[in-house]
């Protein structure tokens, strides 16, 4: 059974032109294009952003997908795909993320400063590195079905889940010194 449950009947009635029925694969499925989206932007907002375009070319593209029953994992191919394409510009994001690393924490205790840490570093891994683990580590997703999402091999997800471990952990220890 795919993630989210069947989706074949509000996909048929959304390609026929329902609005309604779209709306009703967003619902079911945006906090997860959402919260994936979040995971590999440097910014939560960009995340936010991407998730909305990436419905939008969902939603202009309906008729591509093959396989209705495996529309989230579709629409997360197609989150992937927008993340990758950088809309945002480098600069800008820069900027954000340098404004961000110099604000100085509240005093709201070592959970939010860890929290505030554990970004910085997840925004310093490569793409592909926040891909992996955004989807198996946070997402619960497997191996197998984020390479699927991902468009990589197997062996470059697992390559990449642990040398995205690998770096969070020296770049966490290295907030310590």
């Amino acid at each position: 059974m795919a993630r989210g449950g069947d989706d074949s009947a509000l996909i048929a009635s959304a390609r026929a032109g329902s609005d309604l029925a779209f709306g009703r694969l967003v619902d079911r499925h945006g906090q997860a294009a959402r919260n994936f989206a979040r995971r590999l932007a440097a910014n939560p907002a960009d995340g936010d952003d991407i998730a909305q375009e990436a419905f939008l070319h969902a939603w202009t593209r309906l008729g591509d997908l093959r396989e209705p029953e495996r529309f989230r994992s579709w629409l997360l191919a197609i989150v992937w795909r927008k993340a990758r394409e950088g809309r945002r510009a480098e600069a800008r994001r820069g900027r954000r993320e340098e404004a961000f690393a110099s604000v100085q924490p509240c005093d709201t205790g070592m959970a939010g400063e860890a929290a505030m840490a554990a970004a910085r570093a997840l925004a310093r891994l490569t793409v592909e590195q926040r891909g992996a683990i955004a989807l198996c580590l946070a997402g619960g997703w497997t191996h197998q079905e984020a390479a699927e999402i991902l468009d990589l091999p197997l062996g470059s997800v697992k390559s990449h889940i642990a040398r995205g471990r690998a770096r969070l952990s020296e770049l966490l220890q290295g907030q310590d010194r």
